[in-house]
């Protein structure tokens, strides 16, 4: 069963169709990766997915239940996450507190209680600071926890990212370009992450720019370009598809090994 249906979708923007009837389904705990040229629509596509931008024609299913346009906050009640291509942390806060931060939907505490620092408001605070430590774990951050996130190297960062929007609990988790940037050891670790919260049954859409990453990782690929699908299939089907090598990849990227 899909866990994300999305049908048709499309947006222009002062009269360029900037994503235009792109359809694709994702499974839970596989990995969907949206690829094409700068331009191509990657992050607009994001942008309907995640409640920025509401489609202008199509349908987005999650698990069931009709999303098309709904805003972020519902989306994620209902099992979506997001991350950024420009770092989205607090450098004031610690690296603990950065990911306790994403718990918050799922807290129903009182005002009342917090405000007067009542037994059961310290509980939850330690609660989420237990729960957020388990996640620093995960991402292999749990000794930067007391440290300030602006303390943090740039890899760092990313999986901090990662580990805040795992706070959410995630089904589907949205990776927008977790790798832009970082280098060779940080990709590797990144890479490594992301294949293992697949593994425990998320839902991957990743849009990354790293080709030998995309390549590896990948159980399917969409290839965007001026705003529409050109080609689907597994990582070895879009190497091979020569639409997809003339309009993003090119012939060197072929003769260079990069798929």
């Amino acid at each position: 069963m899909n866990l994300l249906e999305v049908n048709n979708i499309g947006i222009s923007f002062g009269g360029v169709k900037a994503v235009n009837g792109v359809s694709f389904a994702l499974q839970e705990g596989r990995i969907l990766s949206v690829i094409g040229p700068n331009g191509a629509g990657k992050t607009t596509l994001f942008n309907m997915l995640s409640g920025i931008y509401h489609p202008m024609t199509g349908q987005v299913r999650l698990a069931g239940h009709e999303v098309t346009g709904m805003p972020a906050h519902l989306l994620a009640r209902l099992g979506m996450s997001r991350t950024f291509q420009n770092l989205q942390v607090f450098p004031n806060m610690t690296v603990l507190e950065n990911v306790a931060s994403g718990f918050h939907l799922q807290e129903r505490g009182s005002l009342l209680a917090d405000l007067l620092r009542l037994p059961s408001a310290k509980q939850r605070i330690r609660d989420s600071e237990e729960r957020a430590y388990a996640l620093l774990e995960r991402v292999r951050l749990e000794q930067a926890a007391h440290r300030m996130a602006s303390a943090l190297s740039y890899g760092s960062l990313k999986r901090l990212e990662i580990a805040r929007a795992l706070a959410l609990e995630p089904r589907l988790l949205l990776l927008d370009e977790p790798a832009a940037g970082c280098n060779a050891v940080e990709t590797a670790e990144i890479e490594r992450l992301v294949a293992e919260v697949a593994e425990s049954g998320i839902a991957i859409l990743l849009v990354e720019h790293d080709m030998k990453m995309v390549m590896r990782i990948s159980q399917h690929i969409v290839v965007l370009d001026h705003g529409e699908k050109i080609a689907e299939g597994t990582p070895q089907e879009v190497s091979a598809n020569p639409r997809v090598i003339e309009a993003y990849l090119g012939v060197s990227a072929t003769e260079e090994g990069v798929i």
